[in-house]
């Protein structure tokens, strides 16, 4: 096995979790670029592994260990020298937990701390010692990190906002991520600009609660994600825009008449509501009702029919009745989703909910097949319902087979079309011809999209 050699070393990064852990697995690729790291796809032979940890999922510490023993036979066979790196929730959570179960691993960073990777590893050189680094220090990453690449390509991630000042009781995020935290406009808008340069014809903006974004604007007064979407709009090139993840309190009548007005955000929201019941929504310091969010949906169909709704929902949270769990069911079936995703409660550590008396699995197992299986059946009603529609469709790039072409509905759904010409980064009118559970098939019409759609 050979390593890269001093000016010229392999980084591998392994990303676990949310679109937000893909832009920041992205952003330290690119911070340790200039020490002579370039990314490749596999863990043999590099000089560096970055595993990039989330904590939302059940058992997700326990996954992360099993990575690493197998992270630990090729080190070895390095003889040691491949450098070993645990990044993310998890490290924020269990630092201490990994260096003493996992002495082989070399770095742990949380997520408030990637802009000092480069003098972290120094210091494991250095001192032959692994290093810990959970802090959340006083200056803001994003002010460190360097921007994402010029080119990412059709589709795009953003990170604008980070941290949650929510606390939902099940909810680990306020304490590996820290407070809600917003990126000046300025720095958004000049990064954007840079990936639309680059080819990037759509931008996803994210954040653990995007839709609490307050960053400073040009002037020194604070931005709202409805003006931030607004001057984003207006970056020639730019044709889509979407926002995740948000909360039903953030969701304001300005960001409601955005998906009226702005020409390039699209009628497609992920918003999470986690049930349906008022008692367990209050267990869950959610801080909204389930008639909130009703409200929030009604209105966005007025504003715009066209719309669509993802969301996310946790069945058997510590507390909740059968009554309660149908309370959920009764919004799934009024609401009728796209496409939702849905978990059974787990505890976390350290949450307020970890302590409370915890549901038997049997019952959340039950709920969670039923309630999937709804959510499965609108989902694939609501492909089905797009079968006939000719719809704009951005295309990104080759499909699976030859003479195929791949694109994005109006909905993020994978559409793929037979063409033999390169249609990478334009937008085409598709008229639908079949829906599979994941993907629509279609067939180019001869008309070409000329403005955001």
């Amino acid at each position: 096995m050979t390593l890269g050699t001093p000016n010229t070393r392999k980084l591998h990064v392994v990303t676990h979790g949310c679109q937000m852990n893909v832009y920041d697995s992205a952003r330290m690729a690119d911070l340790l670029a200039p020490l002579g790291y370039t990314t490749v796809d596999a863990p043999e032979g590099a000089d560096m592994v970055i595993m990039n940890t989330c904590h939302i999922r059940e058992r997700a510490a326990d996954k992360v260990f099993s990575a690493l023993g197998r992270l630990r036979v090729l080190k070895e066979e390095t003889g040691g020298r491949m450098m070993i790196a645990v990044t993310g929730c998890v490290a924020q959570a269990e630092g201490e937990v990994i260096l003493k179960r996992a002495p082989y691993v070399d770095l742990v960073v949380g997520p408030q701390a990637y802009h000092k990777l480069p003098e972290l590893i120094a210091q494991v050189h250095r001192t032959n010692k692994s290093v810990l680094n959970t802090d959340f220090p006083a200056e803001q990453k994003f002010d460190f990190l360097p921007d994402a690449a010029a080119s990412q390509g059709v589709i795009a991630n953003l990170t604008i906002q980070e941290g949650c000042d929510k606390f939902c009781s099940f909810c680990v995020v306020p304490y590996t991520r820290g407070a809600e935290a917003s990126r000046p406009a300025a720095s958004i808008i000049a990064e954007a600009t840079r990936m639309v340069a680059g080819g990037s014809r759509e931008i996803a903006l994210l954040g653990q609660n995007v839709n609490a974004y307050h960053g400073e604007g040009p002037d020194g007064s604070a931005w709202s994600l409805a003006r931030l979407l607004a001057e984003l709009a207006e970056i020639p090139g730019l044709l889509r825009l979407r926002y995740t993840t948000s909360h039903p309190s953030d969701m304001t009548e300005e960001l409601l008449l955005a998906h009226r007005d702005n020409h390039a955000l699209m009628p497609y929201l992920h918003l999470p509501v986690q049930s349906g019941s008022d008692k367990i929504l209050n267990a869950m310091n959610r801080k909204h009702k389930a008639d909130d969010f009703r409200r929030i949906i009604a209105r966005l169909r007025d504003l715009r029919p066209d719309m669509a709704f993802t969301s996310d929902f946790i069945v058997g949270h510590p507390g909740e009745s059968d009554a309660d769990f149908e309370a959920t069911m009764a919004l799934v079936r009024e609401t009728r989703f796209a496409l939702a995703y849905s978990f059974k409660y787990s505890t976390r550590p350290g949450t307020p909910a970890a302590g409370l008396p915890q549901l038997p699995e049997e019952v959340k197992d039950a709920r969670l097949y039923e309630l999937q299986a709804e959510l499965r059946r609108q989902q694939d009603e609501f492909n089905a319902s797009t079968v006939g529609l000719t719809t704009p469709v951005l295309f990104t790039g080759t499909g699976r087979y030859g003479g195929q072409i791949a694109g994005r509905s109006l909905y993020a759904q994978p559409v793929v079309v037979e063409s033999p010409v390169e249609l990478t980064g334009e937008i085409h009118t598709v008229t639908i011809t079949h829906a599979n559970p994941n993907s629509l098939l279609g067939t180019l019409t001869q008309s070409k999209e000329t403005k955001a759609a």
